[in-house]
């Protein structure tokens, strides 16, 4: 697998899933809250309607998970997790120092954790791109948002098994 931050990496099965929370949020998602708004719409003033904003809200939140549903969709790389080659890449179970604390997580999306007790950090995040590519025992560092540098060692890569 090539060692890519800006392309997401999804299981097979994390793919599936999502595809079918898509295809039902796009339509009988959109058809059960498009009833909703017009149930709310009959009800009159639209001002003073608390239905019909909290409806409307809801439309909105689903569209925007509707838009990132089809660009994790369109542009994952899906396959099985990467067998450990002791090399950080998407889909792999590190253990890492960071800032003098073991910490342990999966790298890659938070979709393909689901069900696990993984903390996710996304290979594009700063702590993600500072460490894909790395080995066991190599070091690094990255930025944290108040300008920090926090050094990283890789103390141990593995397969992650869902």
């Amino acid at each position: 697998m090539s060692i890519d931050a800006q392309v997401p990496f999804l299981t097979q099965e994390a793919y599936d899933r999502l595809a079918a929370e898509l295809e039902h949020l796009s339509t009988t998602g959109r058809e059960e809250i498009a009833k909703r708004i017009e149930a709310a719409r009959e009800e009159g003033d639209l001002k003073e309607n608390g239905g019909y904003h909290a409806a409307k809200d809801e439309q909105g939140k689903q569209e925007a998970r509707i838009r990132t549903l089809e660009g994790l969709l369109k542009n994952a790389k899906v396959g099985e997790a990467p067998a450990s080659r002791g090399i950080v890449e998407p889909g792999t179970v590190v253990t890492a120092n960071v800032a003098g604390n073991e910490v342990v997580f999966l790298l890659g999306s938070r979709e393909i954790a689901v069900g696990s007790d993984y903390d996710v950090f996304s290979e594009a995040s700063p702590l993600g791109t500072a460490i894909l590519g790395l080995k066991v025992g190599e070091k690094s560092t990255y930025e944290a948002p108040n300008g920090r540098s926090i050094p990283v060692e890789i103390v141990n890569v593995e397969t992650f098994t869902g």
